[in-house]
């Protein structure tokens, strides 16, 4: 079992209900559990398959040296990038930013 943190922002209703079912939403698109590597991978499933437009962020206590590890899916300003083996989130320019 790990402790997992799921946050969604625009996915389509019916996914937010089916996130309900495993875990514990502390606030709106805010999901929070502890849940096998199994039930892990299936709602990464679930949620791959009924985002839609919106995005979505899975992050998970493991062995791995940060001590977690994270997915993403949809788009986002923030994204992922790896340094030496440990993953680190970076952000992508604003397009009309000016300067």
């Amino acid at each position: 079992m790990s402790f997992v943190v799921v946050v969604t922002e625009n996915v389509p209703p019916r996914l937010r209900g089916r996130m309900a079912i495993w875990l514990l939403e502390v606030r709106a698109g805010v999901y929070i559990g502890d849940v096998s590597r199994r039930t892990r991978e299936m709602i990464w499933q679930q949620l791959s398959e009924g985002y839609g437009d919106g995005s979505v962020v899975m992050a998970w206590a493991s062995s791995h040296e940060s001590g977690y590890e994270f997915q993403t899916l949809g788009e986002n300003r923030r994204i992922p990038v790896e340094f030496d083996g440990l993953r680190f989130v970076a952000f992508r320019p604003l397009e009309n930013s000016g300067l």
